[in-house]
């Protein structure tokens, strides 16, 4: 069935190998990141067989899936109170900013006889998540009376907001807040947690500070990409996931639209280039399945247009052989791979 997503496991694998020996090698822990897949346990499972020891995702309902491969558990995203129950259940660890979060989580540890840890993220430029430096300690002061709760680390993320790059000097602050909490509370944190898959570039060039021991990877494992840098990481295989749509109509249009024009499904007012009469091929799939900026096509002659909620555009030269029928495969980034494997209408295929 099409529209489909083909994932090949061996090669998601080989890349989680790879991460996972570099990073060891500079005694990093890698949490092997799962929620653009929505916690699917295959691909965990790859994860795992190439060397990763800790699965992390956003998603409660994700970690619950991951749950039979008794492995630890960390929660990504910053609890929200109304899940506090969940998150005990399902998580090991959970990242975490407020106070009000932390007393709510020691209080249901209590009640199911657990002890959880968190990490407390900190603010470092990219306004998303995060304590701001300097409320750090007395928000450790009250934290560390809470009993069931183990304040096991610090971590920090970029680039998924602001678009901020880690640099040696804004992942250093980890660092040295750490040295800071155990000088004057004499608190031993053991877990540095530097950031995600574009912190690898301060791997690379020898840049990490020392003392960060953990970094949170999953488009690196799983795209062998890095869409905040905007590279592919040469170290790392990009053919790992393709998606493939089926032709429902093959015709020769104008390239412009024709008639009075408002905005599209989706509200955007769009321009065409005039290339005159052209070949276009539409797939029965859409922004439902897929994100169509970031659908990259594997064979020449082929140029995505656009899409509406159900169909994809795309532009087709002469000599590419199509027929109503026929498949056309694309190789996705990341925000798209993330639309498809949440969409229901989207076939799940494993390769080997």
């Amino acid at each position: 069935m099409y529209p489909k997503v083909v994932l090949d496991l061996s090669k998601i694998e080989e890349n989680a190998r790879r991460v996972s020996e570099r990073c060891l090698n500079k005694g990093i822990t890698v949490v092997g990141v799962t929620k653009v897949t929505t916690g699917d346990p295959k691909i965990a499972t790859s994860m795992l067989q190439g060397g990763i020891e800790i699965l992390g995702d956003s998603r409660v309902r994700n970690l619950a899936r991951l749950e039979p491969l008794d492995v630890p558990l960390m929660l990504l995203r910053i609890p929200m109170l109304s899940e506090i129950s969940r998150v005990v259940r399902h998580s090991d660890i959970s990242l975490n900013t407020e106070l009000q979060v932390l007393k709510a989580l020691a209080k249901e540890a209590r009640r199911q006889s657990k002890n959880h840890h968190v990490v407390l993220m900190i603010d470092v430029g990219d306004r998303r998540e995060g304590i701001m430096p300097d409320e750090l300690l007395p928000l450790i002061m009250e934290a560390r009376k809470l009993e069931s709760l183990t304040i096991t680390g610090l971590g920090t993320n970029v680039g998924c907001f602001g678009g901020v790059l880690p640099t040696e000097k804004n992942t250093e602050l980890l660092v040295e807040l750490a040295d800071r909490a155990e000088k004057k509370l004499g608190l031993h944190l053991t877990t540095l947690s530097g950031g995600s898959t574009v912190t690898l570039t301060l791997l690379e060039d020898k840049s990490l500070p020392a003392g960060i021991n953990q970094l949170r990877i999953g488009e690196g494992i799983i795209l062998g990409t890095d869409v905040t840098s905007n590279r592919a990481i040469s170290w790392l295989g990009q053919d790992t996931v393709e998606i493939v749509g089926e032709v429902v109509e093959l015709k020769r249009k104008p390239s412009q639209p024709s008639g009075p024009r408002g905005r599209d499904a989706f509200g955007r007012k769009r321009g065409f280039r005039d290339r005159g009469d052209t070949l276009r091929a539409i797939l029965a799939m859409g922004k439902q399945d897929i994100e169509p900026s970031g659908l990259t096509p594997l064979e020449k002659g082929i140029e995505v247009l656009g899409a509406s909620s159900d169909h994809t555009v795309l532009e087709v030269e002469e000599n590419v052989s199509l027929e109503v029928g026929d498949t056309v495969r694309f190789r996705p980034d990341y925000k798209t791979l993330l639309r498809t494997m949440t969409s229901e209408y989207v076939d799940k295929e494993y390769f080997p």
